[in-house]
């Protein structure tokens, strides 16, 4: 027995402890502070629903500032999968930059989430703690994981979820089981912080429970299918939206003025601000049992025009909501209660757009405090399949097939 290695193993396991646990110390209030900033962006606007009339100035503004910065990711949540992937750094300007923006972005209306700005800003802020200690290029990914996990615990209070996502989401199929119990402490001292700040966990009730019978599984499994097929529109219509936009509008700044104007027309076309904005009361309405029946198109419209445009924020409220307003709104034509369709609806999406099923089962336990676990499990395994080969993130990559245990290959579309 060489008593050697076995010391440097436990001196390696305090290493990472000890470093989980200061980088969710730090990403933490960072992430809590975006939080609450979010918050008050939200909150104000709803105040003066007037400044959405400056939409159109703040998208010249965030360009100017990236640009400023000589940003050259220009603000993307696929920035976050190359510094994992490829064991490289995201520049420390990238956290104040998706600090701003997004909290820009809530501010004056745009649609818009916040986990990728989360997943940004503890990513860029860990790894570069990592390279000030020194630590070599394996370390630093592993380092920017913990800190992805710390923010994203932060802003949702799921810890469970959060660190299952970070391990699940770069590479599908394979997970980075290294990193588990440092990404873990580090979401557990993430979402302690946040509440210390005062920033509340994400929770629903749903209060219909329904036994697991051939009805209610055959239910859902057509319920988490449809929202599978979905959450493809979804992605591809944000896939297509930038694309539009530059092929159109070569010039960023009049890109991001032009789709500002263009949300501020739909918002006055729609008559009302529910699509503005993370839009959080929404998806509580729906939760609880009432949505517009075609709420979750103009959420994808709204959405696609936003970070079309160059707006910043993320992707995952936006799902949330498209999810939760069409499971709310089907869910009575497949003979379930529409609140708990909601539910499914919000998780089912989710986990087709990530394409990450083990953290979408984690995020309905600890969202929906644990009912239903089963059913939401099986929504989530059949969303999975359903979505097929597609994802909000172009750096996610498929390593093995959904459908057969092999690697997969290319040609498989």
């Amino acid at each position: 027995m060489d008593f050697r290695k076995i010391l440097r193993y436990f001196v390696t396991c305090i290493k990472w402890l000890v470093l989980a646990v200061v980088v969710g110390a730090l990403v933490g209030p960072c992430a809590g502070a975006f939080g609450v900033a979010l918050r008050w962006a939200n909150d104000t606007r709803t105040g003066y629903p007037w400044l959405i009339f400056f939409l159109p100035l703040g998208g010249v503004v965030i360009v100017w500032l990236y640009q400023a910065a000589h940003n050259r990711d220009g603000g993307s949540t696929n920035a976050v999968f190359t510094a994992v992937q490829d064991k490289v750094l995201m520049p420390l300007s990238t956290a104040p930059l998706i600090f701003i923006s997004t909290v820009l972005t809530h501010l004056l209306g745009g649609s818009a989430g916040r986990e990728g700005a989360a997943l940004q800003l503890g990513g860029a802020i860990s790894g570069q703690l990592g390279r000030r200690l020194k630590m070599d290029a394996d370390d630093c990914r592993v380092m920017t994981m913990c800190g992805m996990s710390a923010a994203f615990a932060a802003l949702f209070g799921t810890p469970l979820a959060a660190t299952v996502f970070t391990l699940e989401v770069v590479s599908v199929g394979t997970m980075y089981y290294a990193s588990l119990v440092p990404c873990m402490l580090s979401a557990l001292m993430g979402v302690g912080v946040a509440n210390l700040i005062g920033l509340e966990p994400t929770s629903f009730l749903v209060e219909a429970i329904l036994p697991v019978t051939v009805q209610s599984v055959l239910q859902v499994v057509a319920l988490a299918a449809l929202t599978g097929v979905l959450s493809i529109a979804f992605c591809q219509l944000l896939h297509v939206a930038p694309k539009l936009y530059a092929r159109f509008i070569p010039n960023a700044y009049l890109r991001a003025a032009v789709g500002g104007v263009l949300v501020v027309a739909l918002t006055l076309a729609v008559k009302n601000m529910d699509y503005n904005g993370a839009g959080e009361h929404v998806i509580h309405a729906a939760v609880a049992g009432s949505a517009v029946p075609w709420a979750f198109l103009l959420k994808m419209l709204f959405t696609a025009l936003t970070l079309g445009a160059g707006f910043k924020g993320g992707e995952i409220v936006p799902l949330f909501f498209t999810g939760a307003t069409f499971g709310c709104a089907v869910a009575p034509l497949l003979g379930l209660p529409a609140s708990f369709g909601a539910a499914v609806g919000l998780v089912t999406m989710f986990c087709g757009a990530t394409n990450t099923p083990l953290a979408s089962i984690f995020l309905a336990a600890e969202i929906f405090r644990g009912r239903n676990l089963t059913l939401f499990a099986l929504a989530c395994a059949v969303s999975y399949v359903c979505s097929g080969y597609f994802s909000l993130y172009s750096k996610q990559q498929f390593v093995f097939s959904k459908l057969t245990a092999e690697l997969r290959k290319d040609d498989v579309e």
